[in-house]
């Protein structure tokens, strides 16, 4: 659906394949966002602190949230209750300010329509929605250290998101994200997901910021998110190489 690179340190687009500009929801890779606001605001100290426990009632489609986490395995994890822990902790004024300032997409977190439901559900697939050209932009700023937080939130963020795999050199930092598109009825389309991998690299005196998009035809068994990033993965030093020239 998309590829787009951009380098960071102007917000150039060097590379620019597919669709976009059309905006859909982020999914987990809004956790990039959220990092940065839960350390700003102090509600996180470290990688490993604080370490929440699981609440019955916490979502957890995942039987592999149901248990303590922390900033690390929140990330590695992709755990969305401890993302709803920080935005509640936040509450409603403060988030909104902060996707307001962050130029995040649409910027629209209100949630789903008459449910109230904003601060923890905006950006599953819900009102939030933002392009990979906005993905771009948005990483951008962080990798230079343009965005209304604390250095503390940048650098954190940049150590939860650094990604070990094969790269030519590339320290690359980066979150997936899966997510999937509203039937007339309110119902998810699985059959249609959406695949995200974004982040930033550096190497040297470069620092790139990438966003990838797919769109699934029928119902996967893998995340789209997962393929999204594997995809990315394997592309992407010479990718970066290539734009950066």
């Amino acid at each position: 659906m998309c590829t787009a690179i951009a380098n960071a340190t102007d917000g150039r687009i060097l590379l620019q394949h597919g669709d976009c500009d059309r905006r859909v929801t982020p999914a987990s890779t809004f956790k990039i966002a959220v990092s940065l606001m839960g350390f700003d605001a102090g509600l996180l100290t470290d990688v490993n602190t604080p370490a929440l426990p699981f609440r019955e009632g916490d979502v957890a489609w995942n039987p592999a949230w149901r248990k303590t986490v922390d900033p690390e395995s929140w990330i590695r994890d992709s755990v969305v209750w401890y993302s709803q822990r920080i935005t509640r902790a936040l509450g409603a004024d403060r988030f909104r300010a902060y996707v307001t300032r962050f130029g995040y997409g649409n910027a629209d977190v209100s949630g789903d329509t008459g449910q109230a439901d904003g601060l923890t559900r905006a950006w599953l697939s819900s009102s939030l929605a933002i392009s990979p050209l906005e993905q771009v932009a948005f990483l951008s700023r962080l990798a230079r250290h343009d965005l209304p937080v604390s250095e503390v939130a940048l650098a954190m963020t940049e150590t939860l998101t650094r990604i070990e795999a094969p790269s030519d050199g590339w320290a690359i930092h980066g979150k997936t994200g899966t997510g999937f598109p509203r039937n007339p009825d309110g119902s998810l389309d699985e059959a249609h997901g959406y695949g995200w991998f974004v982040g930033w690299a550096r190497r040297g005196p470069q620092t790139m910021a990438f966003a990838r998009l797919i769109q699934d035809d029928r119902r996967e068994t893998e995340p789209a998110g997962i393929r999204a990033r594997a995809a990315m993965i394997a592309e992407l030093p010479q990718v970066l190489t290539e734009a950066g020239r």
